[in-house]
């Protein structure tokens, strides 16, 4: 009887867990997100950290849990990388120069078949200011691209799994933009 006790409640915790918020570095990353019909749940979080400033903490929500880097890179499933600013020190210029070198990094310094997608994605960040607590959300959709948002407003689409791919590897590739943020992403 005691046995099959600790085992509901570990099962309800368990229940719990998948359900819940996780709040890192001040900033609280939902369970879920929703937009035109497709929940995702969150697979991860962590921060983007550059020498000792805490740039941005990101949440990783793709339809069923996972810890594999390259899965998540080729999946033709809808996924988003939600990216919360969290220094004043992150402007349009160097968020666009930083995405530049992912790519470069991403596609081992093949950007020139991306190119124009490049740099139709890297426009989204030059659109308006960026200041700390913008929140971007950048959505992969199956048959339609990455669609970018900036505080819930459209900002650009990139149609192509081939743009996708590029995109996601900025994060979860061998060399990843940040390996602890990779690591956090992937709910290790």
């Amino acid at each position: 009887m005691k046995k099959n006790l600790v085992i509901l409640c570990l099962c309800i915790l368990t229940s719990f867990a998948a359900e819940a918020q996780l709040t890192i570095n001040g900033v609280t990353l939902p369970a879920k997100v929703n937009k035109d019909n497709t929940e995702l749940v969150l697979n991860g979080g962590g921060i983007r950290k550059k020498l000792f400033f805490k740039l941005y903490t990101a949440g990783l929500y793709v339809q069923a849990k996972t810890s594999n880097a390259a899965d998540l890179i080729n999946a033709d499933k809808p996924e988003v990388m939600r990216l919360t600013i969290t220094s004043g020190v992150i402007s349009s210029s160097n968020m666009s120069e930083a995405i530049e070198e992912g790519f470069k990094k991403s596609t081992k310094d093949n950007t020139a078949p991306l190119r124009t997608k490049i740099d139709e994605f890297i426009n989204t960040f030059k659109k308006d200011v960026i200041k700390e607590g913008d929140v971007f959300e950048i959505w992969y959709i199956p048959g339609v691209g990455v669609k970018s948002y900036k505080n819930d407003k459209l900002q650009s689409t990139v149609p192509g799994l081939d743009f996708k791919k590029a995109l996601f590897g900025i994060w979860f590739s061998d060399t990843p933009a940040d390996e602890d943020l990779k690591k956090g992403l992937l709910g290790s």
